[in-house]
């Protein structure tokens, strides 16, 4: 079987999170993608969790989701004979992603201008925080900061605690989708127009214009000065929100036109014979909402989150459990669907990990290899790239290159 990418080859020298996550969706479904580390390796190596709970460097489930099927080269690039090494990979790639700080790569005698002088139709994506001429580019960043710069957390959380962010590294991931979509646009403009440009993609821009509702309410400010501020629970009405129940939380949509099959959803109680509760107006009513609470809470709790999904879908309600990492794990959609993929590794064994994100019957996605060990593949890239066992051996005693 062969991916829809497989006469593909990137060179990959972002680290962390965005970056990676866009190189892995070419390497999962076919490019050949090398990912040139630094010495010690791509930084997420020490990010956990780790199996077991020991700190390791190739143990790291953060590194190993993120660069499945991609091969491992160390190269120092600030040093001359690291730089040779990657000029003669550059010869069979055709495409440079990088995620280093705005001006990093020109420093190291490797910025477009130096790509593009060897290789006219080969272009080069630079990941950053917020950009290459922003003037913001010196900035640091970090999951938080980014997402609270340009994202909706203004929006999110209780309104009498402090706003939250998305959980984890999702927003990250979710830049990393996005800087595939510019991955691919320049692949396609260097390969069909012999076109090779530089893209410059800003992580605060994806988050600006893209993370869930951002763009709407940008656009809503700017027209109208309006601020979409978070709620307290009385003015979301009833039947809207997160909810607990008898075995953790879900979030329910129910209010407003949809309320109207309330009754139907909760098994036709006696205390809402009542008619006051036809009446639209009531659902922000304070006092009603505390009477109505007072019998929802308690019916809540006596069915599990499976229970309520299972009941708001009857009635067309919004619903969605808040399911653990192991609910999911466990989740019987998604093992019936065969979306858990088992990858054998040297230091972690056997683990399961995410498989596909979508699916294409022609071409699918595949597991060809885990995540690569740290300079794993530095000996069999540089051979292909021309170089010799004692060339090879003589860049690893100089501790420009590292080789398993």
């Amino acid at each position: 079987m062969t991916g829809p990418l497989n006469d593909v080859r990137v060179l990959d020298l972002t680290q962390h999170i965005a970056g990676p996550y866009a190189t892995k969706l070419f390497a999962d479904y076919g490019a050949d993608v090398i990912k040139i580390e630094r010495p010690g390796g791509d930084p997420s190596r020490r990010l956990g969790p780790y199996k077991g709970g020991e700190p390791h460097p190739e143990k790291s489930g953060t590194f190993f989701y993120f660069n499945t099927n991609k091969r491992s080269v160390v190269l120092d690039l600030k040093d001359e004979r690291g730089r040779e090494a990657f000029w003669r990979l550059l010869e069979s790639a055709d495409l440079v992603v990088e995620s280093f700080r705005p001006g990093v790569m020109d420093d190291l005698g490797i910025g477009f201008d130096a790509i593009h002088e060897r290789r006219a139709n080969v272009p080069l994506v630079s990941i950053t925080n917020f950009g290459q001429v922003s003037p913001y580019r010196d900035y640091k960043g970090s999951d938080l900061v980014l997402y609270a710069f340009a994202g909706e957390m203004f929006s999110t959380g209780l309104l009498e605690r402090e706003p939250v962010k998305m959980y984890g590294t999702a927003a990250l991931v979710q830049s990393g989708s996005a800087a595939a979509t510019a991955l691919m646009g320049a692949l396609m403009a260097g390969r069909y127009q012999g076109v090779g440009q530089h893209v410059d993609f800003s992580i605060a821009d994806s988050h600006l214009v893209g993370v869930d509702r951002r763009h709407a309410t940008v656009m809503g400010y700017q027209y109208s000065g309006r601020k979409s501020l978070r709620s307290p629970g009385a003015a979301i009405g009833m039947l809207n929100g997160v909810f607990p129940c008898q075995d953790g939380w879900v979030d329910l949509q129910g209010g407003g036109p949809r309320f109207t099959n309330a009754r139907e959803f909760l098994g036709y109680p006696d205390w809402m014979e009542d008619t006051k509760w036809d009446d639209p107006a009531i659902q922000m009513n304070p006092e009603a909402i505390e009477e109505f609470n007072a019998f929802f809470y308690v019916w809540l709790l006596e069915h599990t989150k499976r229970e309520i999904w299972e009941a708001a879908r009857k009635v067309r309600f919004l619903c969605g459990p808040l399911f653990t990492i192991d609910e999911v794990f466990e989740d019987e959609n998604f093992r019936a669907r065969g979306f858990w993929e088992l990858a054998e590794h040297e230091e972690l064994g056997q683990v399961e990990i995410p498989g596909r994100p979508f699916l294409m019957s022609e071409t699918p996605w595949e597991l060809r290899r885990p995540a690569p060990l740290l300079g794993e593949h530095t000996a069999e890239v540089l051979g292909e790239a021309g170089y010799d066992a004692g060339a090879i051996n003589e860049l690893a005693s100089a501790g420009v290159a590292e080789v398993r």
